[in-house]
């Protein structure tokens, strides 16, 4: 399974978000010396389980979730995480 394809499970598999999108911004960052140490991801997840969580809060749920996917093989991840029904 592909890096990306195992965060996208994860991601489905803990917040059962109504609305996941993942890009892969790898190509953007080649002969940056870190994409050698994994790829370079922006992920935008909507799910009741952020609903009155701070964004901080939102990206420790989110960071715990891939925690061992950062050590190998994610090297940079933006993160937008919102509650239903935010812009």
């Amino acid at each position: 399974m592909s890096i990306a394809a195992e965060i996208e499970a994860r991601l489905q598999a803990e917040f059962a978000p109504t609305a996941l999108t993942l890009r892969d911004d790898s190509a953007h960052h080649a002969g940056h010396a870190g994409a050698r140490e994994g790829g370079h991801f922006h992920v935008t997840v909507v799910s009741a389980r952020f609903t009155g969580l701070q964004r901080l809060a939102r990206h420790r749920l989110v960071y715990h979730c891939l925690s061992d996917l950062m050590q190998r093989g994610i090297h940079a991840l933006a993160i937008d995480a919102r509650a239903p029904g935010e812009p």
